[in-house]
């Protein structure tokens, strides 16, 4: 009898011990790397979108996730040695906020799925094969809207009476603005408007771009996307003041930092948004195969502190709309 009761204890702690032993094996942690080309200070308002994202998902820092995060401090050449640091770390998942960081993490690795939080042209970057089935190792979002250029110019010309003639701002060898330049055209037509493209392709050309937009009598200046542009805000802010230009911005960043206006995506949407390509993939979805979502959200926003300063009067049913008004 005392062999039977040795045997079967013997025989239950082989079947329970395993069990136990798993179970009380700690859960892997995801760890993902977000890749930033500005210090982290100034994407502040973009890390904390996309860490709320990621907290209606459940995942909170430290908890259940570990995120890595790393910037270029401005500087692109920083890029590709941080993301193959997160190679090294063997992250989970690369998190990218723009396009320099995403190259950069392309070229780093093939295998481990990339986040882009927000690129104009994910295809025309080569990022992506389409936009509906990306076909590598790279999803995201993309700020990318047909209708959009059509409504900035539309708007602008809401805020200044009898717009004739409109300087447009760009970086030509941008993957996106000739796109961009031919979906402006049929609007610019059909009010009458013509366009003056004005090529900024490093920061000399700046001034030398508001000054012949003065000569050419524009009435109004929109910008396209540029790295050159963004990295020099303040100084274009300046010269529109200095040539009495109303601008309509490609970023809402000019504006809160004493721009005149901005009409777009509300980037800090596609941050927080950003957070749900993560949970699919860390779930088991594959890149490849989730679609590349595009804008659903815009907003403008108006600063009417820069509106004085170029002593133009912003009507009100225009102020109606905005989403954020600056005083």
């Amino acid at each position: 009898m005392q062999k039977n009761v040795s045997f079967l204890s013997c025989l239950l702690l082989t079947v329970f011990l395993p069990a136990a032993s798993q179970a009380q094996q700690p859960t892997k942690i995801p760890r993902i790397g977000y890749l930033s080309a500005p210090p982290l200070s100034v994407s502040a308002t973009r890390i904390k979108a996309f860490r709320q994202g990621l907290l209606e998902l459940g995942y909170a820092e430290g908890k259940n996730i570990v995120v890595e995060w790393r910037s270029a401090e401005g500087k692109p050449d920083r890029l590709p040695p941080l993301a193959a640091e997160f190679v090294r770390l063997r992250v989970e998942i690369i998190v990218t906020g723009g396009g320099a960081a995403t190259r950069a993490a392309k070229k780093a690795t093939a295998t481990i799925p990339i986040v882009t939080a927000q690129d104009p042209d994910p295809v025309g970057n080569g990022f992506v094969a389409s936009l509906a089935r990306p076909g590598g190792n790279i999803t995201g979002l993309s700020t990318y809207a047909p209708e959009l250029s059509g409504k900035r110019l539309e708007i602008l010309r809401e805020v200044v009476s009898k717009l004739s003639r409109v300087a447009v701002l760009g970086t030509s060898i941008y993957p996106s603005n000739a796109q961009v330049l031919r979906e402006i055209e049929p609007t610019a037509k059909a009010f009458g408007v013509k366009l003056q493209y004005l090529d900024v392709l490093n920061s000399k050309d700046i001034e030398t771009a508001f000054r012949a937009a003065s000569t050419g009598r524009a009435d109004g200046v929109l910008t396209l996307n540029s790295p050159i542009l963004s990295s020099q805000r303040r100084r274009v802010i300046d010269l529109a003041v200095k040539n009495q230009l109303p601008v309509m911005y490609h970023q809402g960043r000019f504006v809160e930092e004493g721009g005149f206006m901005y009409y777009g995506v509300n980037l800090l949407d596609l941050d927080r948004r950003s957070a749900t390509y993560v949970d699919k993939i860390l779930k088991g979805a594959t890149p490849a195969k989730l679609p590349v979502e595009q804008p659903t959200n815009f907003e403008l926003i108006i600063n009417l502190n820069a509106a004085k300063q170029i002593g133009l009067t912003v009507p009100p049913d225009v102020l109606a709309r905005a989403d954020r008004v600056i005083r």
